[in-house]
């Protein structure tokens, strides 16, 4: 077990009077962290810090910002085996996982560094003789990153590099499922040498992350707000923020489809759904949620997809022994799933791998023959229990595939490349991959979704654009004629 702090204006700070909530490991239940339950007051302190430090920060050159990002990139890596206990303790993930979500995070860092010397505006042509009008991109203020516990080394990351690359200040609110590992980062941007108050980070109890969150959007000189987590709070953030007129990212849920047409390689479906399907037990936002195969080869996926699922190993990730699937992050996962399965067998789908579960270590499970009259059909797993709806034909696999309140990202397999192309085309979803994984995420891409997976894209150029003010900005270099 290990106990924390908080670190606001580049100090190690508790929680007002002392407060501590506990993070208890989600297979056994002992104590994984204590952490401080910060106050809106502390809260309001870490933007009065980071609103501070902007004054400075946000004149400081590309190359220094630069610079501080590759050195805190090198730290995070080198952070890799207490990211790996960390993430075992407090959410049960694998070391498969926190070792990737290392490599992608560092990479992050290293993208933001060489965005410093992107944030380009342009010249406009203007109407008004001798007017040299520009549009310039400045940094927007402080920034509140709220990060979630399910690819916590990588979405943590993504709530803060970019806005720094920019020259915004910022605050990391850590999740309340995973405060150790996300400290860890804050740690890593320390060692790296950032000024104080440029990088903040509180921690709250679960009960009070209502009131911390709205103290900070609240105040005057936050500027951005971005949140990753569920469509459901996702909403909530996003009410908040416009009571207060803060523009806010937002990367939800999903129920990402992968469409197998009738001249897909079979294997490399397979290969790419599993790996869609069960990375970090499908607790990721992208995880492939619903695999829609073309009745014609229909069963001679499933035969191939179960068969790869179940030799998928499953155990306790804090153990020597390599997993793929590890713990889920509670209880409440598993209650969720196996009320799906029943719902679905009770309606006419057939469990072909896998089972329901009694404990988080839930394994691998696929129901094929889901209709839209299944819970299933509709709603997010978040775990690794996935379903196959069989379809006729192009036109049917594209409107199952658009039949969800998601649009995040998207798969497609086929040989033919071009009809494989114009099927992703047709697809709403923020994200499509044609012969790939719906699970891919790259530093420089345009990452977000459509319809209620979000608004807003992290990520490259698009980042610079959610995260910098664009002005308009003239100077009159000849003498102009007034009508009066």
């Amino acid at each position: 077990m290990s106990d924390m702090s908080m670190l606001i204006n580049g100090l190690k700070v508790t929680a007002e009077r002392g407060a501590t909530f506990e993070r208890r490991n989600p297979l056994d239940g002992t104590v994984a962290t204590r952490a401080p339950a910060a106050s809106p007051a502390d809260a309001v302190m870490a933007v009065e810090a980071a609103a501070e430090a902007f004054k400075t920060w946000s004149q400081t050159g590309p190359t220094e910002r630069r610079m501080l990002l590759l050195k805190a990139a090198d730290a995070l890596e080198a952070k890799t085996p207490k990211f790996i206990e960390a993430v075992g303790a407090e959410t049960g993930g694998t070391a498969m996982w926190a070792g990737f979500n290392c490599m992608l995070a560092a990479g992050m860092l290293r993208e933001a560094a060489a965005l410093t010397t992107q944030i380009a505006g342009e010249v406009i042509p203007s109407d008004v003789p001798g007017s040299l009008a520009m549009g310039v991109r400045q940094p927007a203020g402080v920034v509140l990153g709220i990060a979630p516990w399910n690819a916590p080394i990588i979405l943590a990351t993504r709530a803060i590099a970019t806005p720094l690359a920019c020259g915004n200040t910022v605050i990391l609110k850590g999740s309340e499922n995973c405060p150790r590992t996300h400290q860890l980062i804050i740690e890593a941007l320390q060692d790296a040498g950032f000024p104080p108050g440029v990088v903040n980070y509180i921690t709250n109890a679960p009960a009070d992350a209502g009131a911390v969150v709205e103290a900070m959007v609240a105040h005057p000189a936050v500027r951005r707000v971005n949140f990753t987590g569920s469509t459901k709070v996702g909403k909530i953030i996003a009410m908040t923020c416009a009571k207060y007129l803060k523009p806010v990212v937002l990367e939800l849920g999903g129920k990402a489809p992968l469409v197998v047409l009738d001249d897909a390689d079979l294997d490399d479906a397979v290969n790419g759904a599993a790996f869609g399907a069960f990375a970090n037990s499908g607790q990721i936002c992208m995880s492939t949620e619903r695999i829609i195969v073309d009745q014609k080869i229909a069963d001679a996926f499933v035969k191939k997809f179960a068969d790869k699922a179940k030799n998928l190993p499953l155990g306790d990730p804090r153990k020597p022994e390599p997993v793929v699937l590890g713990s889920v992050i509670g209880m409440s996962t598993v209650e969720h799933c196996n009320a799906l399965i029943d719902d679905a067998l009770a309606k006419g789908a057939k469990l072909v791998c896998g089972e329901k579960a009694t404990t988080t270590l839930m394994p691998a499970t696929i129901l094929d023959h889901v209709t839209p009259a299944m819970k299933i059909y509709h709603e997010e797993t978040f775990g690794p229990v996935k379903c196959i709806v069989r379809v006729n034909g192009v036109e049917e696999a594209v409107a199952c595939a658009n039949d969800n309140a998601y649009g995040l990202s998207a798969a497609v397999f086929g040989s033919d490349i071009a009809r494989a192309m114009n099927v992703a085309r047709r697809i709403d979803s923020g994200i499509c991959h044609v012969n790939g994984p719906t699970v891919h995420d790259e530093a420089q891409m345009p990452f977000g979704g459509v319809k209620g997976s979000g608004i807003g894209r992290f990520g490259g150029k698009a980042g610079i654009a959610e995260f910098t003010e664009l002005r308009w900005i003239t100077v009159q270099t000849t003498p102009r004629h007034y009508p009066f």
